[in-house]
């Protein structure tokens, strides 16, 4: 998944788009070697070493990797839009640009 989501970055960066990381590895050294490489571009979190962890728990992760978008106005819009029976990447993709346009539009329109 990461040459996906950092493409991702890349390509979004000047949108309304942000990508955070929940991490579950036990080795947060591992975690920090991958940032110091540029293999993770984006803000990650820890989650304490386990797929147990404070935020996988309160978020209630069943699998991993799992995906929430969450649109600009702060709901979940969508869980696992890239999973094989949804679509893969091209489903992430799109629904990631429909999010993007509807924040944009209201942008928009809130600035007239």
């Amino acid at each position: 998944m990461y040459p996906h989501e950092r493409s991702l970055v890349e390509k979004l960066k000047d949108k309304p788009f942000i990508l955070l990381g929940v991490n579950s590895d036990g080795d947060r050294a591992k975690v920090k070697k991958l940032v110091e490489a540029k293999t993770v571009i984006w803000r990650s979190f820890w989650n304490g070493g386990t797929t147990g962890g404070p935020i996988s728990t309160e978020w209630n992760v069943q699998g991993w990797p799992t995906v929430y978008l969450i649109d600009h106005k702060g709901v979940i819009r969508y869980k696992n839009p890239m999973s094989p029976s949804q679509g893969g990447e091209k489903a992430l993709d799109e629904a990631i640009e429909k999010l993007i346009k509807e924040a944009e539009s209201a942008k928009g329109a809130a600035d007239k």
